[in-house]
């Protein structure tokens, strides 16, 4: 780790790195919980809440793709296993039988919450560490986890 030089020191770099393999391990937790959400939804929004939370799972399939290749590219290593990204995540696993559509919402909702709370942490450690690039993609994260949290809450009402 010690021959990248772009600019941030070693334990600025190990500093964003932790917090954005955080957020990688949120997100993860987040992607099986709505993924699972798809496949076993069931009543009369089957559709709606099958299509939506596809979308969701998608967009989030391929965060984690930008998420882990910057903590690569600050030289430290992202997350390897569902173990580590189990210990990281303050996400609740979906354990059990599937709940009812309507539970799924609210649950999908506390999900994306938990995750914007702590990407904002995140976004703070890359802001004192001026790491721009880091803090610009935790923005986008922040920003999309918002809106889909606006959503869920909109049909959560």
């Amino acid at each position: 780790m010690s021959n990248v030089n772009t600019g941030l020191d070693e334990n600025a770099r190990k500093a964003v790195a932790a917090s954005l393999n955080q957020t990688l391990a949120d997100t993860y937790a987040l992607y099986m919980k709505t993924h699972a959400y798809h496949w076993n939804v069931e009543g009369p929004q089957f559709h709606t809440l099958h299509v939506m939370f596809e979308e969701q799972y998608r967009e989030m399939w391929a965060a984690l793709d930008e998420i882990a290749e910057r903590v690569r590219a600050l030289g430290v290593y992202a997350l390897t296993s569902g173990k580590e990204m189990a210990k990281l995540s303050a996400i609740d696993d979906a354990d059990g039988e599937p709940p009812a559509a309507a539970d799924m919402i609210k649950r999908a909702l506390a999900g994306h919450e938990e995750l914007i709370k702590r990407a904002r942490e995140a976004l703070s450690v890359a802001e004192d560490a001026g790491d721009a690039a880091s803090a610009d993609l935790l923005t986008v994260r922040i920003q999309t986890h918002e809106k889909t949290a606006w959503m869920l809450r909109s049909m959560a009402a």
